[in-house]
């Protein structure tokens, strides 16, 4: 059968386990994807009176892999004739069949569970294997592996047990700056899909742009402003100075510039997918910037945005007077700012998101359940709990557990 069709109800209970002396069956079904298949299996397996202990089914290419866990039949030759009418079966549907005697369940996971997410622009075999080995070098077992998405970049999920997630993400974030793919490690459980509010830096996260660049190319200081912005993202000056230093550079410019700038803004590639998939989801969405409320209280209207907060040119007489009014947003200030939007949302700390890629992030980043660095400079993805370093900001919809297909499906939902 397909991924997406739902077989029809069978007689066999399904159980919650089995004890670890009950005789049981795997059947594994291979090959050729069609219709019908698992529906054709659990018949001809309902003939013998079975409870099904644990299903399992993947298609990859068009081929199935379909396994089944069953109890022994009773009965003189029961078993016997159990494995000989399914080999019959798959034999009529050009399917390999195998089936395993064995005793009990699955053996218990080992404690401490998370999701390791792997993004990879392309994933390689090479990355893949190291990822691997390393998640089993720090006593860690794979227990699945599923695929989120396939563009723009490739993204799967390793479901791995037996060792705690701040180990397991100390063990990887090394491994996967050498390979050059993304690795974001979460410890699994219900909060994951109850993080319900995500804040985002915006200069060079939301948008493409430093916001104060486009202002100063109006006032004929771009170069100057670029060098004192990249010096305070790299954490070199104290950010509240740097940002009245540039804004000063600003004094006399006509406020017919915010216009303008606003128009020049450019979104990063994946930012619309990202809010609207999120908003479609029931989360809500917010952003803090060290920029300028004139450029971002438009882009909550225009992305429908929950929250925004950054900080105020003032204009007097229809002109930039070089400076900013009311508190600043700084690196504190963000942190701040996103406890006060979590407790208007009504959502626990450890159900936040905040995604940012400079210095004046990272008190954010940390404060956040989940603090994602986006193309971030060194130092933020040192100190991030996860790193993306892909230019689609929808990426990070994979750090969250949403497929792709989840993204298209709330793409076209009314």
């Amino acid at each position: 059968m397909s991924a997406s069709q739902t077989p029809p109800p069978v007689p066999a209970a399904v159980t919650a386990g089995a004890d670890a002396d009950t005789p049981t069956l795997l059947v594994k079904i291979f090959g050729k994807d069609r219709p019908g298949i698992t529906a054709g299996l659990f018949e001809t397996l309902a003939a013998y009176s079975l409870d099904v202990i644990d299903i399992e089914q993947v298609v990859t290419r068009g081929r199935i892999t379909l396994c089944a866990l069953v109890t022994t039949p009773g009965g003189s030759g029961a078993e016997g004739g159990l494995r000989a009418t399914v080999h019959s079966w798959a034999e009529s549907m050009r399917l390999q069949a195998e089936i395993i005697s064995g005793r009990g369940d699955n053996r218990p996971r080992g404690t401490g569970r998370s999701h390791v997410t792997v993004l990879g622009h392309p994933l390689t075999a090479e990355a893949t294997a190291a990822i691997a080995a390393r998640i089993t070098g720090v006593g860690g077992n794979i227990d699945r592996i599923f695929r989120l998405a396939k563009y723009p970049v490739t993204a799967v999920e390793f479901a791995v047990s037996g060792t705690g997630t701040e180990e397991l993400r100390t063990a990887l974030a090394p491994k996967a700056a050498a390979l050059g793919v993304d690795v974001a490690v979460v410890a699994a459980g219900l909060h994951r899909r109850a993080q319900r509010l995500v804040v985002m830096d915006v200069d060079s996260t939301l948008i493409q742009d430093e916001v104060i660049e486009l202002f100063a190319a109006h006032a004929g200081c771009e170069e100057k402003v670029a060098e004192v912005t990249a010096a305070a993202m790299r954490g070199e000056l104290d950010f509240e100075q740097s940002l009245h230093a540039r804004v000063a550079l600003l004094e006399g410019l006509d406020e017919s510039v915010v216009d303008k700038v606003r128009s020049e803004v450019r979104l990063t590639p994946g930012a619309r997918t990202l809010i609207r998939t999120l908003k479609r989801l029931g989360y809500q969405v917010g952003v803090v910037s060290g920029g300028f409320t004139q450029v971002t209280d438009d882009l909550r209207e225009r992305l429908g945005l929950d929250f925004a907060s950054a900080n105020t040119l003032e204009i007097v007489d229809g002109k930039l007077t070089g400076r900013v009014v009311g508190e600043v947003v700084d690196r504190a200030g963000k942190a701040r700012l996103l406890r006060r939007f979590a407790a208007e949302a009504g959502v626990p700390l450890a159900q936040t998101v905040a995604i940012g890629d400079g210095a004046n992030d990272l008190d954010m980043l940390n404060t956040a359940g989940l603090g994602v660095a986006f193309n971030a400079k060194p130092v933020v993805q040192e100190a991030a709990h996860a790193a993306v370093n892909v230019p689609f900001l929808d990426t990070v919809l994979y750090l969250l557990g949403v497929t792709r297909e989840e993204v298209e499906a709330a793409d076209t939902a009314v």
